[in-house]
């Protein structure tokens, strides 16, 4: 009962601080409909492979490995179209990566799986601003007499929807070899699965925050929790597939990566290989925004801009 009044107050809370926001008229937030962001940060997977040092599960944020914690970056377009909404289009990229020896917990350790995937995320974003603090402020030429500062802080909440491209690998004797290429889990072969698109869609769930450091730039951080609807993102789904199989038809290498356990014997043709959870991953980047919705005009004064109209 006191998890569900603490839940109502903190969103009653949030509800009226965003009504008491202050956009300093119209002006403000149509002043900013449009900009470009760009972010670098660090992405963590959430899923089969590595995790904590516990029996992992795929969407959990308990299940962070903190070890294979990779960079990312993102780039992306937004429209304002009302004081507390926005839609954003978002291209994030970066790196992926798991490994088993780096858990302490003991199957999982003992399985050795390991991979890395480049990955490419296309989403469009709808963005609810909770929070926001806009004015622009006037300036004087009056020696001594200072103005008003411009302010442009934000909260807001991410929602949306994209798709992902994904390629995992792993090591082998110094190369890293394509896992889909390898059929690990026995792929196109007699009762094994058929092969997984590198392709799938994701649902972005996040937070930001900014604050303007000036009329046309901005500086950020977002967190993101991206669900997608593939288990194989990290090339590990199902059962194990007989490695001889596996051998006798894409070679020595898709044998070894099908089952690279230190005691291959503990995982025979038919035991758990993983789980039957979508996979996730969580990024976090530092943006920097700029402004393109006006731009001030050449030898004008500071507060004469092109491409605005004043309001009727």
């Amino acid at each position: 009962m006191k998890y569900i009044t603490l839940t109502l107050l903190s969103v009653a809370s949030i509800v009226s601080l965003a009504q008491s926001s202050n956009f300093n008229t119209r002006r403000n937030w149509a002043m900013n409909k449009k900009e470009i962001s760009f972010g670098l940060g660090a992405t963590s997977f959430l899923g089969d492979l590595g995790g904590a040092n516990q029996t992992g599960t795929d969407y959990s944020l308990k299940d962070i490995d903190f070890n294979s914690v990779h960079i990312g970056g993102a780039v992306s377009f937004r429209y304002r179209f009302h004081p507390y909404c926005a839609t954003s289009t978002m291209l994030n990229m970066g790196m992926l990566r798991g490994n088993d020896a780096l858990t302490s917990e003991p199957i999982r350790n003992m399985r050795n799986l390991s991979f890395r995937s480049f990955f490419i995320n296309l989403s469009q974003r709808f963005e609810f601003i909770v929070l926001a603090n806009e004015k622009i402020g006037r300036r004087y030429n009056i020696p001594g007499l200072r103005g008003f500062t411009d302010h442009n802080g934000q909260l807001y909440l991410i929602a949306g929807i994209g798709a992902m491209y994904f390629n995992p690998k792993a090591l082998y004797q110094g190369n890293w070899v394509t896992l889909h290429d390898m059929h690990t889990e026995g792929q196109g072969l007699p009762g094994g699965p058929a092969n997984y698109s590198r392709i799938t869609a994701t649902i972005p769930l996040g937070i930001g925050a900014r604050m303007g450091i000036n009329r046309m730039w901005r500086i950020g951080i977002e967190a993101t929790y991206v669900k997608t609807f593939s288990d194989y993102i990290d090339d590990v789904h199902g059962v194990y597939y007989d490695p001889a199989i596996i051998g006798a038809s894409y070679g020595p290498q898709a044998a070894y990566l099908s089952n690279p356990s230190s005691n291959p014997s503990v995982f025979n043709p038919g035991s758990q290989r993983g789980d039957k959870q979508k996979d996730a991953y969580l990024y976090v980047n530092i943006m920097i925004t700029r402004n393109i919705t006006y731009k001030i005009t050449p030898g004008s004064g500071p507060m004469k801009f092109g491409k605005y109209k004043k309001p009727h």
